[in-house]
């Protein structure tokens, strides 16, 4: 007689900063999922409202709290919480922000699938597609000033249009899970990009290493809260921006033309800023571009 097929278990990262009410939400419904996580580890990224008190009253099993001492960013956190659901031996990590509750039934639908990357399909609070996992992302055509080609919301409007699998090119950590054996692979996300562009990078590895990412229709996660990408591009997030979209050509881009945008992106940038006096952005991008050249090499393997 055969062994029996031992379940995989699970473990949720969550990175947290401020948003307290938030996470509450977002512990509840993991929580009210039918197949319970094994374990759910949550980085409080130095939050300084009552998140502490959220976490300490939460009575959700297998809740384990690394609370660090500084605001790592979004990157940071997930890099940490990756490494010890990994260290944990945890056969599946499942990566969450922390504005986003999953239906009862998504886990379940996500174990189904016999494969190592996987990405639930979002929705806002009134039941629309919002799933912007792009299904071509671009970096072999140097007049493609934005990569995203197209994105799951826009090639299926609504979730009945979807096949039950859409391979994607790019993923947020907002509900994406990778196998442990992806991680002994490519290792972990990469602190240094803080926030923006690090999911897209975590992405882009695991797509060379020959991974297919699949967006499933079934596994819902619905967003709490609207997208906003407006953020002000002379200010310390469009610094970010910048610097870390340049980054991810610089590593990934396909030709030297591709690998060149940076610059090209950047002297447009600053030209048109200083024309209308926005000399702020005009810094943010020159200081992101001088930055973004530190990152060109690919983080190697580091979950020893």
């Amino acid at each position: 007689m055969s062994e029996p097929v031992r379940p995989e278990t699970v473990a949720v990262v969550v990175v947290t900063y401020n948003r307290a009410d938030l996470l509450a939400g977002m512990l509840a419904g993991l929580a009210a999922l039918e197949r319970p996580a094994d374990a759910v580890i949550v980085v409080d990224n130095a939050s300084t409202d009552h998140t502490a008190q959220v976490l300490e009253t939460s009575e959700l099993p297998g809740l384990r709290v690394i609370t660090s001492p500084d605001n790592l960013g979004g990157a940071g956190g997930f890099h940490l919480g990756m490494r010890a659901a990994h260290e944990g031996g945890f056969d599946r990590i499942w990566l969450m922000d922390d504005d986003v509750v999953p239906r009862p039934d998504c886990l379940t639908v996500l174990l189904a699938q016999d494969e190592p990357c996987l990405m639930v399909v979002r929705e806002d609070p009134h039941g629309r597609v919002v799933e912007k996992s792009a299904t071509r992302f671009d970096l072999r055509n140097p007049l493609a000033v934005r990569p995203k080609r197209g994105m799951v919301e826009t090639s299926y409007p609504t979730r009945s249009e979807m096949p039950p699998r859409v391979a994607v090119e790019n993923v947020a950590f907002e509900g994406f899970m990778v196998r442990r054996e992806v991680v002994d692979r490519i290792g972990l996300p990469d602190p240094s990009f803080f926030i923006f562009y690090d999911d897209v990078d975590y992405a882009l590895r695991a797509r060379r290493a020959g991974y297919t990412i699949w967006a499933v229709r079934d596994a819902v996660l619905v967003r709490q809260l609207d997208f906003d990408q407006q953020h002000d591009l002379s200010g310390w997030k469009g610094f970010y921006m910048y610097r870390n979209l340049f980054a991810v050509h610089l590593r990934y881009g396909e030709n030297p033309l591709v690998r060149l945008k940076p610059w090209a992106i950047a002297l447009a940038v600053s030209v048109l800023s200083l024309l209308r006096g926005r000399t702020g952005e005009a810094r943010n991008v020159v200081s992101a571009l001088r930055s973004a050249r530190s990152m060109r090499d690919v983080p190697g393997r580091s979950v020893d």
